[in-house]
């Protein structure tokens, strides 16, 4: 595709209105549904430093005896029942993504408490992710652009 010129460029772009908006959803919807996925892989596992997050601290060996009492997995810090792990999810609204947990308890492990250490889980997926969000964001606008498509993101669904 070529113009001859920027205002015909911007012409083109202008017609595509609505489009874009739909484009621009779908690559944030796309980077939202990865997000999420690792976020919820690493829910269970002994997760290391990212960035500005330090590695998870193993749990107290009081934890894991209480867990095992319960019948839940050992040495899966986060999951007893799967149900934090179900818990988060993401939406999307306008040129905004919001990915999170509806579970209360999930903010004491993201940032610990005075007895707990933080086990972050959505600050890590987020920036473990940075740069594969910038490709899927700039990989659906500029399919939107040129090839007039909306590239899906059924290769992240969880």
């Amino acid at each position: 595709m070529q113009f001859e010129s920027m205002a015909a460029l911007a012409t083109y772009l202008a017609g595509m209105g609505g489009f874009l908006k739909t484009v621009e959803h779908s690559a944030l919807e796309n980077a939202a549904i990865l997000v999420e996925k690792t976020a919820k892989e690493e829910i269970g596992v002994q997760q290391p430093a990212w960035g500005p997050f330090e590695a998870w601290q193993p749990l107290a060996d009081s934890t894991e005896a209480q867990k095992a009492q319960k019948g839940y997995p050992a040495d899966a810090p986060l999951l007893a029942t799967g149900d934090l792990q179900k818990s988060i999810g993401h939406q999307v609204d306008g040129n905004t993504a919001i990915i999170g947990s509806t579970d209360p308890v999930m903010v004491f492990h993201e940032f610990g408490t005075e007895k707990m250490p933080p086990r972050p889980v959505l600050g890590p997926a987020l920036f473990r992710n940075k740069e594969a969000i910038v490709e899927l964001i700039g990989e659906g606008v500029v399919e939107g652009i040129v090839a007039g498509r909306i590239v899906g993101g059924e290769r992240f669904k969880a």
